[in-house]
């Protein structure tokens, strides 16, 4: 059964919002059903911020999780909140330039990029999500890259298109790191 069960965590401001808007539209692209639930803190940027997506090809009940199959996580915080909720087996993503503690359990795939190091040196903290992103899709199949690009186009402004090639690079280095 296609069911990925999708939980991305971090500080506000870190584009963890975004990155569950993109994927949950990029799920609708492929025609399967979605849910996306954001949640953040009163304070936004710094304060913590979390989303949950799902993408399935069956009817969701409910758009809360209690557990994840993938979970990327940009800061310390989230890896302690969030390291449980992982099923075993499941896929954790996380950015080694936050994210200096090592996961206690061991029944997971462990993926470790230092997105935030990497994006800082192509000009452009922002795109540290997308690296993040491209290894999930990689792993995961959640979504294909091409529909991903569609998201892209789907959600940005239009001021924003011109980035979306370089953005794209941006993702097929995370799925290649």
């Amino acid at each position: 059964m296609f069911l990925h069960e999708i939980i991305i965590a971090g500080f506000g401001g870190q584009g963890i919002l975004s990155a569950g808007r993109l994927l949950a539209y990029a799920g609708m692209l492929e025609e399967r059903q979605v849910s996306f639930l954001p949640s953040y803190g009163p304070e936004m940027r710094g304060g913590t911020a979390n989303c949950m997506v799902v993408i399935s090809e069956e009817a969701i009940a409910s758009p809360v999780l209690n557990s994840c199959s993938a979970l990327i996580v940009m800061n310390n915080p989230s890896l302690e909140k969030f390291e449980s909720w992982l099923k075993p087996g499941g896929v954790l993503i996380a950015d080694s330039s936050m994210v200096h503690k090592k996961p206690e359990r061991k029944d997971i795939n462990l993926f470790e990029i230092p997105a935030t190091e990497l994006a800082s040196e192509m000009g452009n903290k922002t795109y540290s999500n997308i690296y993040l992103l491209g290894k999930l899709i990689k792993v995961t199949g959640c979504v294909t890259p091409e529909n991903f690009e569609k998201a892209l186009y789907g959600i940005l402004s239009k001021s924003k298109h011109q980035m979306i090639p370089e953005e794209m690079e941006v993702l097929r280095a995370g799925m290649d790191y």
